[in-house]
């Protein structure tokens, strides 16, 4: 193991042996802090997140621009100082702490018996989301994480989303989309983080008027079990409720090729993504270069953080 990944791995584990015991109000406290000191330190997330911010607020002047990037990075660490607390969360406070709208889109769907692939951008908390699913609304899921290294960070993950009531698969095993048609095909519930392409061989979509690729995978679940596809999105405000809202359902194209109906499903996933991350951006946690204009120059780079 790699020192760098020694200590990553190191770092995660005192995250959730030491947060989840502080109080509440004394863990929000710790994230604010530390959002603070790292975006006043400006290394290469931050950087990233205001560049990436540049995009979705194309008139933000310099000043608004860092006011976003700070709340960002306070968003962005209020996700792990929750995430960290969520194994210690009883029963009450994980339903008390979201609040969605239009959830009977969901419901509805899951009712019909047709299965449902539920589509999020990494916005807010995505994993309070599922507890919150499992938990309140007691419907179980499937889901895929990137296969992180080392193979212990990746070993916490999948034990900590286990241990919220989720079924977890590796991103890069090739039986997972199988496994994921499967439970679809069975009435099941498939949520997917679905607006960055891990695979370097995604869908191309306009998104913030410029080229950025996202996963296939949504799109062609959809068009191969007659999943309902149905995108989400999750903010916070100042409140300790996560808000959410799921999105009308994006049909399969009635004609053109699979290829051609993944690429317009895809396009009409991401216009929904924008929505909501326009409506809150600084819920949005991409640390990460995303769009093809960013990607060209290092198309190998992986020094930009990660969430996992």
């Amino acid at each position: 193991m790699k020192a760098r990944e020694h200590v990553a791995d190191a770092l995660y584990g005192l995250g959730w042996s030491t947060v989840k015991k502080l109080p509440e109000p004394a863990a929000a406290r710790l994230g604010r802090t530390i959002a603070d000191i790292a975006w006043k330190q400006r290394g290469k997330g931050v950087q990233r997140l205001e560049s990436n911010l540049a995009r979705v607020v194309p008139d933000a002047t310099p000043e608004r621009l860092a006011e976003l990037s700070r709340a960002g990075m306070r968003s962005y660490l209020r996700y792990w100082m929750e995430s960290f607390r969520l194994p210690a969360w009883s029963a009450e406070r994980v339903s008390a702490g979201v609040e969605v709208k239009d959830l009977h889109r969901l419901t509805d769907g899951l009712a019909a018996g047709k299965g449902v692939v539920l589509a999020l951008p990494h916005l807010a908390n995505w994993d309070l989301a599922g507890a919150w699913l499992t938990t309140h609304l007691k419907i179980p899921f499937t889901t895929v994480v990137e296969r992180l290294r080392p193979e212990t960070l990746y070993d916490r993950f999948v034990a900590y989303r286990e241990g919220l009531g989720m079924e977890v698969l590796p991103h890069n095993g090739g039986a997972a989309f199988g496994i994921l048609a499967r439970r679809l095909r069975n009435g099941g519930l498939v949520c997917l983080v679905a607006d960055r392409d891990l695979s370097a061989s995604g869908v191309p979509v306009d998104f913030f008027g410029d080229t950025a690729r996202m996963p296939a995978g949504p799109a062609l679940l959809a068009q191969q079990t007659g999943a309902l596809l149905l995108p989400a999105t999750l903010w916070y405000d100042d409140s300790p409720v996560m808000r959410g809202r799921v999105h009308p359902p994006i049909e399969v194209p009635r004609s053109g090729s699979r290829a051609e109906k993944t690429s317009v499903m895809t396009q009409a996933l991401a216009d929904a993504f924008a929505t909501g991350i326009a409506d809150h951006p600084e819920d949005w946690h991409m640390l990460q270069r995303l769009w093809l204009a960013d990607l060209e120059p290092r198309p190998a780079d992986s020094a930009d953080g990660e969430r996992p």
